[in-house]
């Protein structure tokens, strides 16, 4: 073996150790760095946005939901409540646009209501960077590429979300998704997390009305199948 290979292999081997005390790591030490000064600096606000959702939305502040996390396991993640509880005359929901106010568009166009999910950090459910959870229901419609996304924690924001955010198809969400559990890495994740900060201040692609919404990942896939 020439000497050039031997160098090629070993910067190789170099790096996947890298991300590999990264993956073990690393990416739990940035998690807690970021996440608990954030909820120090934040807590005005969010004890502030906690009081308007109580006020103009009633209890419980919180939405919480389950979602397959790392590996598959079920968690509760939270988020600020950005709908009401009005019923139709037979006493069901009314449809999500119906619930959704002036107020909790507001604050999915700000990311204010996924605030919450910080605690879930903080617990170790989910980490800042990752692929986003998404529902119970959509289990059975991954592919085996797809399903690396269980690999890692859910994250708060991913590769997905900078690159096209709620405008991306299913494919392509899951895609990057896939991408981003290969490819994980300290560089990366601090990339990310710069851009979502650039899209949350010019409040690119933010979708915040339900009819707008892309078919749930089940339709589609039914759809097609």
């Amino acid at each position: 073996m020439s000497t050039l290979s031997q160098g090629n292999r070993q910067t190789g081997v170099k790096a996947t150790r890298k991300k590999t005390l990264y993956r073990a790591f690393g990416k739990r030490l940035l998690d807690l760095a970021l996440t608990v000064p954030a909820l120090i600096l934040l807590s005005p606000l969010f004890a502030l946005t906690a009081l308007f959702v109580r006020l103009k939305l009633g209890s419980p502040i919180f939405f919480q939901q389950k979602r397959p996390g790392l590996h598959g396991r079920t968690f509760a993640i939270l988020k600020f409540r950005t709908m009401t509880n009005a019923l139709d005359d037979e006493g069901n929901l009314l449809h999500d646009a119906a619930r959704l106010t002036p107020f909790g568009k507001m604050l999915r166009r700000t990311s204010l209501d996924e605030l919450p999910e910080l605690i879930n950090v903080l617990r170790g459910e989910m980490s800042l960077v990752g692929p986003r959870p998404l529902l119970m229901r959509y289990l059975p419609y991954y592919t085996p590429l797809e399903r690396r996304r269980f690999e890692m924690l859910p994250g708060i924001t991913g590769w997905a979300q900078v690159n096209g955010r709620n405008n991306a198809s299913w494919d392509e969400r899951l895609a990057y998704d896939a991408w981003y559990a290969e490819r994980c890495s300290l560089a990366l994740d601090l990339r990310i997390l710069a851009l979502t900060l650039l899209r949350v201040l010019r409040r690119e692609n933010v979708q915040v009305d339900p009819h707008q919404a892309m078919l749930d990942l089940d339709e589609e896939r039914s759809r097609n199948a």
